[in-house]
């Protein structure tokens, strides 16, 4: 018989994350799930341990464990519904990429989780003494193919290094005791040029937002248990926090949350806004944006008010903000200076479920950029919280994304929109080289 443990030292656990997290919110709890524990076999001596059968044991328990874990992701063949934001989305799970730290990893390729085993790289089939003076060239990676011809031809390696390599070992190597062999240097070397060309910046994919989850889900219920009936108290434990954490949530959605204003820039009577446009063309600081703006205002309130059927505008006041902190803590910017600086958010806004076979979208999102940040004051109605924007559109049809990123245009369509429609501040730069062309930037963290 096999001791099986969750002990917080001795602890295996896996965690799931849905999409990007920006670099704020990486490290807090709510950007990732955790799915569960894998148990781990301990032997009862040294002999045990090194057994064929004690191992092999181990290697079934955890992909069983893995099996189990991930199941319920793919027993439906014909996909999922999911209900987020309001809005059923379809769509099939797919796991994109196994994150861990270098036991981890070693843990599912399957190799030594020691240093100095003679093959340590879970990449390729490098030999310890190697792991810094080989060539890029005489890489072999661990394939099937290349495993099948290593075990039946024992194969080996050249000696030669890159001039970087080669420098910091240089500077290094005397003030280390294994003389700079290190498996993770060696991956740095050799494969994190291929792995950022596959998978993106590699912030994008550091462990460091799953290792935080060991101290909420395994070392802080650990020390409120009395180390007794461990497993039980530290699950116990997690399931009152989620139940405490849900009905926080939920009584604070009960409780809308209002729009911070900061930085008002104008105000003006409804009825005098002609005068006033036409006193600011004067205005030297404005940047090409707010001129815009003000010329589609008048314009594109009207339509507003049709579509709410706003007859009379009587007595309405106009208030103009350089900046809003939405309900989501961003911070939406339509101003000449900030920082001496102009800056004009761009948004991304989730179309109806009716309009959404009208226009080409993003897997439904369409982009804008801000002009002005609007708050109308009509008498005995609630205050309109509106952004005056101008839309992008693809630039092409055929090839709406190069690089994996939306290819877009501005073009002459302007529109006021209630800011809570604002989805989130999105981050879209200009292509190089060209005119009208924009790129949203899918990788920033």
């Amino acid at each position: 018989m096999y001791r099986c443990s969750i002990l917080p030292q001795k602890i295996l656990y896996d965690s799931l994350s849905l999409g990007e997290s920006n670099k704020k919110k990486r490290n807090k709890e709510d950007a990732k799930q955790l799915l569960g524990y894998f148990p781990i076999l301990f032997a009862k001596n040294e002999k045990e341990k090194t057994s064929p059968e004690f191992k092999k044991l181990v290697r079934e328990t955890f992909h069983k464990s893995l099996k189990f874990l991930l199941d319920s992701l793919f027993e439906n063949e014909n996909g999922i519904d999911y209900k987020i934001n309001n809005r059923i989305i379809w769509f099939f799970p797919k796991i994109s990429t196994i994150i861990g730290d270098w036991p981890e990893a070693c843990t599912y390729s399957l190799t030594y989780k020691s240093a100095s085993s003679n093959f340590p790289c879970h990449f390729c089939l490098v030999q310890k003494n190697d792991l810094i003076d080989t060539m890029q060239d005489q890489i072999i990676l661990r394939n099937h193919e290349n495993m099948m011809e290593h075990f039946n031809n024992n194969t080996g390696h050249s000696k030669a290094i890159n001039e970087w390599a080669d420098l910091f070992v240089i500077l290094f190597r005397k003030k280390s005791d294994s003389k700079m062999k290190f498996p993770k240097f060696h991956s740095w070397i050799f494969h994190i040029v291929d792995t950022i060309r596959e998978y993106g910046a590699i912030n994008g994919y550091t462990t460091e937002t799953y290792e935080s989850l060991h101290k909420s889900y395994v070392k802080t219920p650990y020390r409120l248990s009395n180390k007794k009936g461990i497993e039980e108290q530290i699950m116990k434990t997690i399931r009152r926090k989620a139940i405490i954490k849900r009905r926080v949530t939920e009584e604070l959605h009960k409780t809308p949350t209002a729009l911070i204003y900061t930085s008002k820039l104008f105000e003006f009577k409804l009825l005098e806004a002609s005068i006033f446009f036409e006193q600011q063309k004067k205005n030297l600081d404005l940047t090409e944006n707010m001129i815009k703006g003000f010329a589609k205002f008048l314009e594109c309130l009207d339509l507003f008010f049709d579509m709410l059927d706003i007859i009379s505008a009587e007595n309405c006041r106009i208030k103009i903000f350089g900046s809003v902190t939405l309900k989501n803590i961003n911070i939406l910017r339509a101003t000449n200076k900030f920082q001496n600086r102009p800056w004009f958010s761009n948004i991304a806004i989730a179309m109806d479920d009716a309009e959404l076979f009208e226009y080409q979208s993003d897997n439904g999102t369409c982009y804008a950029q801000t002009l002005l940040i609007t708050e109308v004051i009509l008498p005995n109605k609630s205050p309109f919280h509106l952004a005056l924007v101008q839309w992008y559109d693809f630039k092409s049809k055929k090839t709406p994304f190069v690089y994996s990123c939306p290819l877009l245009k501005l073009v002459e369509i302007y529109n006021f929109i209630e800011i809570e429609a604002i989805e989130e501040i999105v981050h879209i730069v200009p292509r190089f080289d060209t005119k009208d062309e924009y790129f949203v930037n899918k990788f920033i963290f």
